[in-house]
């Protein structure tokens, strides 16, 4: 396993947000995590579970801390000199975990262009004390993994199309930062990146890597994979089918979406496990 650890220490930044599901396996001991990995693949050489525990992601005027731990979880393939990443077996690759937005909705009124019945909707949540606002990221497409940038440290590691759910009683159920078909592109690198003016390049890092159980688990620790290159683009489907006309500018506004790339910043932080998968099968 020692040759994994140099290829794939960024991937433990990546852990972005699926609810919660029964594990398909039920691995014990120290490969307890792997309940996931796809292991009727045959291909897969490697489990995966990444959890980012820290790092932001800034869209628009608005960061958002990452508070509360959220996993990326699945397999590799080795094809060639590419490792492909294979979603969980179970189909919850991504958990998919609320953060608070800082300040939320506290202190912002309703605009005075909106219908009456949408400023007083608006005006009983917020007096009913509903102000926190939460986002969600949700991978919308598949995940590509490049073993060579991640070895490297340059060019992009890992690309993940994702989109943004905002929750709060008043946005409804259905308010989203991005689409399946218009997402947020973040190509995530554990080097410099060169962003469009007015950011400038930061750096990520691939992290420290130690081996157990005899070599069959790794972990890597430390790692930070960046992007402040993409683009966000703006709100839809907020306040429902009905008012979406009116709440969609409204977030727009109080987030500043939509926002080009150069003005946006991700940074995740976290750690990953690696798992041989013949010794995840065998603890079963």
């Amino acid at each position: 396993m020692k040759r994994l650890l140099a290829a794939f220490a960024l991937l433990a930044a990546l852990a972005l947000p699926a609810s919660a599901s029964a594990a398909v396996h039920h691995p014990t001991g120290a490969f307890a995590n792997f309940g996931e990995c796809p292991l009727s693949k045959s291909t897969v050489f490697a489990c995966l579970y990444s959890e980012t525990t820290g790092g932001f992601v800034q869209t628009g005027k608005k960061t958002v801390p990452i508070k509360n731990p959220v996993v990326l979880q699945g397999g590799l393939e080795l094809v060639g000199s590419e490792t492909p990443f294979v979603p969980a077996e179970g189909g919850n690759t991504l958990t998919k975990v609320p953060q608070p937005v800082p300040g939320g909705l506290l202190g912002i009124t309703a605009p005075t262009w909106w219908p009456s019945i949408l400023r007083n909707l608006f005006n009983e949540t917020i007096n009913n004390g509903f102000t926190g606002v939460t986002a969600t990221m949700e991978l919308v497409g598949p995940a590509q993994v490049s073993a060579r940038a991640l070895v490297s440290g340059t060019g992009t590691a890992v690309s993940l199309p994702v989109r943004i759910k905002l929750g709060n009683p008043f946005l409804g159920n259905s308010c989203y930062i991005g689409s399946s078909s218009s997402p947020i592109r973040l190509n995530l690198t554990a080097g410099t990146t060169s962003p469009p003016p007015p950011n400038t390049p930061i750096t990520g890092f691939g992290g420290n890597g130690t081996e157990s159980e005899g070599g069959a688990l790794s972990t890597i620790t430390g790692q930070k994979l960046v992007d402040n290159a993409f683009a966000v683009p703006g709100a839809n489907g907020c306040g429902g089918i009905l008012f979406s006309w009116a709440v969609d500018p409204f977030v727009n506004e109080i987030v500043g979406i939509p926002s080009p790339a150069g003005t946006n910043t991700a940074v995740l932080e976290g750690k990953l496990q690696l798992g041989d998968p013949v010794a995840v099968k065998a603890s079963e």
